[in-house]
């Protein structure tokens, strides 16, 4: 059973990573897809990739902090596919680790930006065209990181993923009595460009893997698996939710 059949989605932050895999599997749930993110040639290969395993996606190469993108996204749901029914608003960045008195005003404002702020310009043109199809789900990659625990390092991340999560809520509350859910996912570390970026070395990878009950990273095709409940009809009464795929750490003091 495809769990996304006739369903048209959005999936930013499609280039590596969470969203590449997370557009392989919507894909081959049966889902019609608009994926985005800054390099066209990775999403290139994406799309020949889902073409090749009978899908259908097209690439919108951008920056998730332009609204006009945002726009745009949206434009080609309709225009290619007819409307618009999920939403994967996953594009982020962790930004440049350093104590808050280190931490430059301009690193804030693009953590912010891009993770925060694009989340909020996505919905803005996304809710409008799932109202238009009579409803929908929005999920936003959020984090653990300030949310079940603090890193060092890591203020503008942890507070711009913490405030998806209260824009999660706010849509699902206005929204759900027209039939548009809402929720976040939390995942926990995962072995994608972004995370190795953090964990750059054996031993810090090695610390990272502790912290969680697994005692390993997610790969991201298995966060993606929970990207696709929530934006399934699996999870017609989840709404409003900060869902942690996160692999025990926000649990774990071993």
């Amino acid at each position: 059973m495809q769990h996304l059949i006739d369903k048209v989605a959005i999936i930013t932050g499609a280039s590596s990573g969470i969203g590449y895999e997370a557009a392989k599997l919507f894909a081959a749930e049966g889902a019609r897809l608009v994926v985005s993110g800054r390099r066209q040639a990775a999403l290139d290969a994406l799309v020949a990739e889902i073409a090749a395993a009978g899908g259908e996606a097209v690439a919108v190469a951008g920056d998730v902090r332009d609204e006009a993108l945002a726009r745009r996204l949206v434009e080609m749901a309709v225009e290619r596919f007819g409307g618009l029914d999920v939403a994967f608003n996953n594009a982020g960045t962790t930004g440049p680790a350093a104590a808050l008195p280190d931490l430059a005003l301009d690193d804030w404002r693009e953590v912010v930006e891009t993770n925060l702020t694009a989340g909020f310009l996505g919905a803005k043109y996304q809710v409008p065209a799932m109202l238009a199809r009579g409803g929908g789900a929005l999920v936003f990659t959020a984090t653990f990181v300030g949310h079940t625990i603090g890193f060092p390092g890591m203020a503008a991340y942890g507070a711009a993923k913490a405030g998806l999560i209260g824009l999660a809520q706010v849509i699902a509350a206005e929204y759900g009595p027209r039939n548009i859910r809402a929720n976040a996912l939390l995942p926990g570390g995962t072995d994608t460009p972004m995370g190795r970026a953090v964990a750059n070395t054996e031993e810090s990878r090695a610390f990272v893997e502790g912290l969680h009950a697994l005692k390993r990273l997610a790969h991201p095709r298995e966060i993606a698996r929970a990207a696709l409940f929530l934006a399934s009809d699996a999870a017609s009464f989840v709404t409003g939710t900060a869902m942690r795929a996160d692999g025990g750490v926000s649990i774990t003091r071993t």
